[in-house]
């Protein structure tokens, strides 16, 4: 049975900084690597929103347009682990964070297209 396992959320203050891991497990179907992972976040009252994913394969990157240059993702193919650098908070960023599987290439943060979810880590960012 695949599982995610996300760590790392916690209070920070506005400027701040945040390291999310995700701990992956159980992929038997298919080898780790050949699938892609996402974070997600979901802000209360919010629709879940798509904020960054790696193709494990050729570790190829896409972000949102509301995290790029201040979140990066990377992975240790090894560990099975994914990473999420958070600078630069701002309250905004406030959210329980979400790391995701799907099989394949990244299709464009879709949260319909995820196979396999985590089951979250809040990060409160305080002003």
């Amino acid at each position: 049975e695949v599982q995610l396992v996300e760590s790392g959320g916690g209070l920070v203050q506005a400027g701040g900084s945040l390291r999310l891991s995700c701990a992956a497990s159980g992929f038997t179907k298919f080898p780790f690597d050949d699938y892609s992972i996402a974070w997600f976040r979901q802000a209360p009252g919010k629709e879940r929103e798509g904020i960054s994913c790696i193709t494990l394969s050729d570790e190829e990157t896409h972000y949102a347009d509301s995290v790029k240059g201040r979140f990066t993702i990377s992975s240790d193919d090894a560990k099975k682990m994914v990473y999420l650098q958070m600078n630069s908070l701002t309250p905004e960023d406030t959210a329980v964070y979400y790391c995701a599987a799907e099989y394949a290439y990244c299709s464009g943060l879709d949260v319909d297209a995820m196979d396999y979810w985590g089951k979250g880590t809040l990060v409160t960012v305080s002003s």
